[in-house]
């Protein structure tokens, strides 16, 4: 039977959406589960060292976010406009999701709040609220990004600031929202893969002193991400597609033996994408993955998950479930929620070993 999105469903109270990261990092609270038994323990993310062990190999999604939230004005009417840059090329219009209370026109000249040098001129539409859009000054792109947009939170942690009245600056959420092992050259995705916010240099040299290796993949997240799941089965819904990459180092330490345990959805989602048996080549694997992961989905690749915790309805909560059970992890959650973990990007984390 097709697993129907109602039973992806959950109650989460308002008040345990995270607004902002746990200070330190590795202080933030870790859920432990242990598949094949009914044991949780409640840890913090710095215990993780006990967790793991040599031979164990972390694999880590190396992505960088780039700022591209764009806040700004009409210059026709002062009205607000907001948007999300999915695409900045310097030798084509970007292509930006807007939205604005006012219709949008071609022509019309967006001014950039904080960047008065600096504005978007829209070109002409590109789908369902994507605009094509010319930057000006013309030629640049997401280095620019880098000096008029903000962090692309997802709007629940927006939602959530603007009904607590809370004010947080930007470049706090730029130091936030990205992981301590981020490779700059890698500046493409609009969303951070949040289970690994919670690492600090200290866990990792913890991490490191206990004989386990850390490998890194890359999966650009996109939009589609904060994509809620409409359709009344999830076989139904349209998974988005993103680009990734498992280098060659990364495919030599899956093929040792050992505990394979992937920091977030995103890092799962590149590994399961590998075909199986592993590729036997020396190369790096590069391409494009709308993998979908959930019940009863069988692993191939991965071992343990390190992973925050979800919305309700999406396919992060599914991929999730494919490895816990449905009904066990609604029962964690449930768990979660009596206890008051702090969920969702900002959120506290849940450990899933074999």
């Amino acid at each position: 039977m097709p697993l129907r999105t109602a039973d992806l469903d959950y109650d989460l109270p308002a008040r345990l959406i995270a607004t902002r990261p746990a200070e330190p990092r590795d202080s933030a609270r870790l859920l432990v589960v242990h598949l094949g038994t009914d044991e949780l323990e409640h840890r913090t993310v710095r215990d993780l060292p006990e967790y793991v062990t040599s031979g164990d190999r972390l694999i880590v999604n190396d992505t960088s976010v780039v700022r591209a939230r764009i806040v700004g004005r009409r210059a026709d009417s002062g009205g607000k406009v907001e948007g999300l840059v999915l695409d900045a090329r310097p030798d084509a219009p970007w292509r930006v999701m807007l939205k604005s209370n006012g219709r949008l026109r071609a022509g019309l000249r967006i001014e950039i709040d904080g960047a008065p040098d600096a504005a978007l001129v829209l070109v002409g539409r590109a789908g369902d609220g994507v605009w094509l859009v010319g930057p000006d000054p013309a030629g640049a792109s997401w280095t620019l990004l880098e000096s008029i947009g903000r962090t692309p939170l997802p709007p629940y942690i927006l939602g959530a600031r603007r009904q607590q009245d809370i004010a947080i600056d930007d470049d706090d959420d730029r130091r936030w929202y990205e992981t301590v092992y981020a490779d700059p050259k890698r500046r493409r995705s609009v969303a951070a893969p949040t289970a690994g916010l919670h690492f600090t240099p200290e866990l990792l040299l913890a991490i490191d002193d206990r004989g386990v290796t850390r490998h890194p993949v890359t999966l650009h997240v996109g939009t589609g991400t904060f994509k809620p799941v409409t359709a009344d089965t999830l076989d139904a819904h349209e998974m988005h597609t993103e680009w990734y990459e498992v280098p060659a180092p990364t495919l030599t330490a899956l093929r040792e033996p050992g505990r394979v345990i992937a920091v977030g959805t995103t890092a799962v989602r590149a590994l399961e994408s590998l075909s199986d048996p592993l590729p036997g080549a020396d190369d790096a694997v590069i391409g494009d993955t709308n993998l979908l992961i959930a019940p009863p989905y069988t692993f191939r690749h991965v071992d343990g998950l390190m992973t925050n915790f979800h919305l309700p309805r999406s396919t992060l909560l599914a991929l999730v479930a494919a490895l816990v059970g449905l009904d066990r992890l609604l029962e964690i959650y449930r768990e979660a929620v009596t206890r008051e973990y702090r969920f969702y990007s900002y959120g506290d984390a849940m450990l899933v070993l074999p």
